[in-house]
Formats: C-alpha cells, sequence, structure tokens
C-alpha cells in the first residue's frame, strides 16, 4: 500500500473513531439525562459499575471468541490506573455536591492544561503557539456557553483539585499503558474493567447514599427504568472502548479538546429535545467560539506536526524501550523529520480490534449527582474523559 493511500486509510479511521466517540457519547448522554432527570434513577456511581460489568462481560466473550489475545499488564500498573479512574469518579461527585456549577464548569475546564502540563513534564511535549492558542479559544467557548454563577469554599476547591487531576491522570495514563506494554484498546479494558466494577458496585451504592440520601435497593424499579437501565449500560460499552481507541491513538489533549463538541452537541440537542428556555445569545455565541477553536486546533495540528506540537518524546525506561523496538520512540516528528509511529489500524491481525475499540466515554464522567436544575449539567459532564 503506497505512502498516499495509507494517509488516507489512517485519516478515515481516525475520522470514524471521533464519530463513534461522539455517537456513542452524546446517546449514552441522552439515555442518562432521561433514566436521571425523568424517571429518578439518580445513582450515578452504581450505574457507573454496571456500566463496566457490562464492558467485562464483552471482553470475556471476545476473547473467547478470539477476538482478544492474551496480553500482560503488571499489576503495579493495574492498581494505579484503577486508583486514578475512581477517584475520578468519586471526585466528581463530591465536586459537584459541593461547589457551585459554575465553580463546577471552571475545574472541568482546567482538564485541558492540567493534560498539557502532564504531557509536557512527562513526555517532553512542546507545543506550537496555534496550538496554544486554539486552545485558549475552545476554553473560552465552552465557558461562555456553560459558566453560569461561581462560587467557591474550600472543601469544594478540594474536591475540584482531587477531580481534576485524577481525571488527568488516568487519560494520560490510557495513552502511556496502550504506547508502553503495546496494549490494543479491548486488551486495555479487558484488564481495567473488571477491577472498576468490582470497586465501584462495593462502593457506589454507599456514595450514592450519601450523595443523594435514597437507596439504590429501595428505588421503585418499573419496566420502562430498567429498559433505560440496560440501554445505558449496552451503549457505554461503546463509549467505554471509544475513549480508549481515541487516546490511544491521538492523546488525552486532543481528546479533551475535540472532546468539547460533544458538549456543543448534548446543549444543542438538549434545547431540541427538553426545551429551549436555556438557549440565549451568550450560549449561541459560546458554541460558535468554542467550534472556531476546535476547527483552529485541527488545522494546527494537520499545519504543524502531528498534535500540533514541536516534539514529543516516550521517554520511559530507556533501556527497556530501546529493547522492544518502538516503544519509548518519539511520537511526534522533530524539526528533523522523524516520523510518527503509531499503531496501524490496517495491517492484519489488529484491523477487527481497531475498528471494534472506536466505541467510549462514559464511565469517565459518569458519576455526577443530578438534580432537576443541574440535569443539563450533569448531562454534558457524565461522558467526558472516562469514564
Amino acid at each position: 500500500m503506497s505512502s498516499t493511500n495509507k494517509a488516507d486509510t489512517k485519516a478515515a479511521i481516525d475520522a470514524a473513531s471521533w464519530m463513534f466517540n461522539i455517537v456513542t457519547s452524546v446517546g449514552i448522554i441522552l439515555v442518562n439525562k432521561a433514566l436521571m432527570a425523568t424517571y429518578g434513577f439518580s445513582f450515578a456511581t452504581t450505574l457507573t459499575g454496571l456500566h463496566f460489568a457490562t464492558t467485562t462481560l464483552l471482553t470475556i466473550i471476545l476473547r473467547w471468541l478470539g477476538y482478544i489475545q492474551a496480553s500482560q499488564l503488571p499489576l503495579s500498573e493495574l492498581l494505579k490506573f484503577v486508583l486514578f479512574a475512581n477517584f475520578s469518579i468519586v471526585g466528581m461527585n463530591v465536586s459537584l455536591m459541593w461547589n457551585s456549577v459554575g465553580f463546577y464548569q471552571i475545574a472541568k475546564l482546567s482538564m485541558i492544561p492540567v493534560s498539557c502540563f502532564l504531557e509536557v513534564v512527562l513526555d517532553k511535549v512542546r507545543y506550537s503557539r496555534d496550538t496554544k492558542l486554539s486552545i485558549a479559544v475552545v476554553l473560552l467557548g465552552v465557558a461562555v456557553c456553560t459558566v453560569t454563577d461561581v462560587s467557591v469554599n474550600a472543601k469544594g476547591v478540594i474536591a475540584a483539585v482531587v477531580a481534576v487531576w485524577s481525571t488527568s491522570l488516568q487519560q494520560y495514563y490510557v495513552h502511556f499503558l496502550q504506547q508502553r506494554y503495546s496494549l490494543g484498546s479491548f486488551n486495555l479494558l479487558g484488564h481495567t474493567a473488571p477491577a472498576q466494577a468490582v470497586s465501584l458496585l462495593l462502593v457506589g451504592p454507599f456514595l450514592d447514599y450519601w450523595l443523594t440520601e435514597k437507596r439504590v435497593d429501595t428505588y421503585a424499579y418499573s419496566f420502562t427504568s430498567v429498559l433505560f437501565i440496560i440501554l445505558s449500560c449496552s451503549i457505554a460499552v461503546g463509549t467505554n472502548l471509544s475513549q480508549f481507541i481515541c487516546i490511544g491513538r491521538f492523546t488525552a489533549v486532543s481528546f479533551q479538546v475535540l472532546g468539547h463538541m460533544k458538549t456543543i452537541l448534548v446543549l444543542t440537542l438538549g434545547f431540541i429535545f427538553f426545551g429551549k428556555e436555556g438557549l440565549n445569545l451568550q450560549v449561541i455565541v459560546g458554541m460558535i467560539i468554542a467550534v472556531a477553536g476546535m476547527i483552529w486546533y485541527g488545522n494546527a495540528k494537520a499545519s504543524s506536526k502531528p498534535g500540533g506540537k514541536e516534539r514529543r518524546s516516550l521517554s520511559m525506561n530507556g533501556n527497556k524501550a530501546q529493547k522492544h523496538d518502538g516503544l519509548s520512540k518519539s511520537t511526534e516528528v522533530d524539526d528533523k523529520g522523524s516520523n510518527t509511529q503509531k499503531p496501524d489500524c490496517t495491517d492484519g491481525s489488529g484491523s477487527m480490534q481497531e475498528f471494534l475499540k472506536c466505541v467510549i466515554c462514559i464511565a469517565d464522567h459518569q458519576k455526577l449527582k443530578v438534580s432537576q436544575v443541574n440535569a443539563d449539567i450533569w448531562a454534558n459532564s457524565v461522558v467526558e474523559a472516562m469514564i
């Protein structure tokens, strides 16, 4: 296959990955919004545990069918990932409970600068000027759309800091583990989903009771609410997988920046399906600014160097990296022109996995205490990330 055809194929798969992520993420947001706001199932952490249990079941079936090959992930790495991911879920819940909606949104927006900081410090990334400015424009636009009242308190700030850093570390770790151990998205999810399912199903009911003062076992289950729970869990498999594939193919920063397109779509669909009372000039202007920033970011990424970065080197255990041919290679070209080496989804045995893994995001932000007042904000956040 010629280099031009390979580039075209990669671009098509990248676009399909983002589209899969956006469709499943927006879909699960709307389902969860109906489940929580309409049917009163406000047990977000427990629901996230059910999502990971469903994902675990799928990975077991796919491994049995031979679509997932055996792989290794050190226990220490698994425990660190689960720690970051679960602190992210708990932190988001508590942050929304203790903070105003406006401050919660500001904290969520700060994940992009934190993710940039992690890449600069840990991966020696250097961002181009256009990339930095486009990220700033995206943040401004989303802030104009979503930030309203802002009030600050000490314990709320602590919860927000825990939520932001744990979520950023979790998303960074998705990319790190896939590159470091040559894991596909299904492989990585097969390692992490069971541990998250068990831990969240054990802790979730107690955390949800603390947040909502309601018990999941006393909820008045109906045929329709159970149907929505099953639908939510089914879509969550896709959102979890597509998050892993998108972060694995790109970076946590790109995932965060372009992921705000989902925020815009959710706001728009919310106005269409759930009423237009929140639609005003400020929101429209914010959407326009955010979309302009995303387009700018995409152009900076395409015209500069992959990701809009001047150089990125994955320096993880130098000696070990040399033994494994490319695990520690630079993932971005430097000024002299070395090419990025990313997994090629189109070669042989990996194709089915690479396509299927294009499916993710709820678990990360499926962790928010929801009320009628903040249902829209919860819906936007319930998907970002992991979750």
